[in-house]
């Protein structure tokens, strides 16, 4: 029997619109009754998410998976807060199913900023150290009984080969315009772990940092797939947003060794391959990060 966890079928998504999220709300938090609710511009897949007045969100999972996601957030994220050097999102309540709505949901906290864009991001450099010591100060909280790997977080910081059907597909469908990335991806699966449990984000994406009116990184957001294990999947962020200059900066302030390094490439050629099988500007770009990827690994060999 194999040892690689199984992604299972595609989610099943549920819609969700401001009404329903009206109705949530003034049933369950009277208090809050009144308050305006509007969608939030490019919400997420996992979430949808709504202004609840001007100082807090509605965020509802899409789908029974991403739902399992709300008491980890709900118990862990007011513990991670507190210690970590950036804001990040504290839930204010918890919600129940209810006006033909069937998961659990969350209320938080308005965090102001934009997401991350290179173009955007004043002093690249230091928008890496910056993340940097975020991650670090979050691999340094106690994982004590933090949560594993699984379904809540589709097995970030679980092994690699959890993904491996949907990289052999996409290798294929670029059949020879995939350059070195097979040999990228078997060594990056072949690069050992230490077994040492450490907290992870799972999702470090442009989306998900924010930036500041002057470019500089002024929060994290959506700890959705958070969790302990293997932190190598944050480092995917270093190819696909930071420059070159940046990576090595990020890389030299989180002191990551090479096999850690390699599973980090890994996870960002896992996300860009999938996205490089696509069409359009989203695959336009995520060829252009594979490119950067190539690049690297071979400038390390």
């Amino acid at each position: 029997m194999s040892d690689t966890p199984d992604l299972g079928p595609l989610p099943r998504r549920v819609s969700v619109d401001a009404d329903q999220v009206r109705r949530l709300v003034g049933a369950q938090f009277p208090e809050w009754a009144e308050l305006p609710v509007r969608p939030v511009a490019s919400g997420g897949w996992d979430n949808f998410t709504f202004h609840l007045g001007d100082g807090m969100v509605a965020r509802l999972p899409s789908a029974a998976e991403y739902a399992l996601a709300v008491e980890k957030e709900q118990r862990w994220l007011p513990v991670l807060a507190s210690r970590l050097p950036l804001p990040v999102p504290v839930p204010l309540a918890q919600g129940r199913p209810g006006a033909d709505y069937p998961f659990p949901w969350s209320v938080y906290g308005w965090l102001a900023g934009s997401p991350s864009d290179a173009d955007r991001v004043a002093d690249p450099v230091r928008f890496a150290t910056d993340l940097a010591d975020f991650l670090a100060a979050l691999r340094s909280i106690d994982p004590a009984d933090g949560p594993r790997p699984g379904k809540h977080n589709w097995f970030r910081g679980a092994t690699l080969r959890t993904y491996d059907g949907q990289a052999q597909r996409a290798l294929a469908a670029l059949d020879g315009h995939a350059g070195p990335a097979r040999e990228i991806w078997e060594t990056a699966l072949a690069a050992p772990w230490d077994g040492v449990d450490v907290w992870f984000h799972g999702d470090v994406a442009p989306g998900n940092l924010l930036l500041d009116d002057s470019g500089a990184l002024a929060a994290v957001i959506d700890f959705g797939t958070c969790g302990v294990g293997d932190p190598a999947c944050d480092l995917a962020i270093a190819w696909t947003l930071l420059t070159a200059d940046g990576r090595q900066a990020f890389r030299e302030r989180l002191s990551v060794d090479e096999p850690e390094w390699a599973r980090g490439r890994g996870w960002a050629l896992w996300k860009t391959l999938v996205t490089s099988a696509r069409a359009g500007e989203e695959a336009t770009n995520a060829r252009r990060v594979l490119a950067g990827i190539h690049t690297e690994y071979a400038s390390g060999k």
